[in-house]
């Protein structure tokens, strides 16, 4: 039976039912850390009107805060995005932008509610910037209380200046295979260990 519970979000710009190729990764991370006992759902953020800003829950129809109940259910967030002129997409800052809020939100310990779960990225584009953009996810999800484990992030990156997306490699490329099942392994690893051992009270 599954111990751990991951929530996946997609940050691709194209709503269902269109085909993403940073969909397709994520599927590709849930199926890996189902072979170590998590059980994960994806939410594809565009899908739902979730309101620019800083809080956690900026009414007037705001559907983050039934996103971030998610967030909080979950033992291991994954977050995926392209890469769009080197950066994490729109859909992905607004997604940072809404967790600032979580520094704000503590337990009687003085903990973020997001001390204790796992965080990890997945990152797919047609040119160089995977390590920037996991740079910047790595440091926001950090600021924001979730801790990384070590290689947590699964990317491919093609050529520049020419147009093959991910969806289209067939067969998947060897090298994604194996840090998606790297970033699984260690992901349900580390959440395991802080699921026993949450962090110590901030005095």
């Amino acid at each position: 039976m599954s111990d751990l519970r991951a929530l996946v979000l997609v940050c691709t710009l194209k709503p269902t039912p269109s085909d993403s190729s940073s969909h397709l990764l994520a599927t590709e991370v849930v199926a890996a850390l189902a072979e170590h006992g998590v059980d994960s759902s994806i939410v594809r953020v565009v899908d739902h009107d979730v309101k620019f800003g800083v809080t956690t829950d900026e009414g007037d129809g705001d559907e983050w805060p039934a996103i971030r109940e998610q967030v909080l259910a979950a033992d291991i967030l994954v977050v995926a995005t392209p890469i769009w002129l080197g950066q994490p997409s729109a859909v992905c800052k607004l997604v940072l932008e809404r967790l600032d809020a979580e520094i704000g939100e503590t337990d009687d310990g003085g903990r973020m509610l997001t001390f204790g779960k796992v965080a990890a990225v997945a990152v797919v584009g047609n040119e160089d910037g995977a390590h920037h953009v996991s740079a910047e996810l790595y440091q926001a999800l950090s600021d924001t209380g979730f801790t990384i484990p070590a290689n947590a992030v699964t990317y491919w990156v093609g050529e520049a200046m020419q147009g093959t997306d991910y969806r289209e490699k067939v067969p998947r490329p060897e090298k994604t295979a194996q840090t998606t099942s790297t970033l699984a392994a260690n992901a349900a690893h580390l959440a395991r260990l802080l699921k026993e051992n949450q962090y110590p009270p901030i005095a």
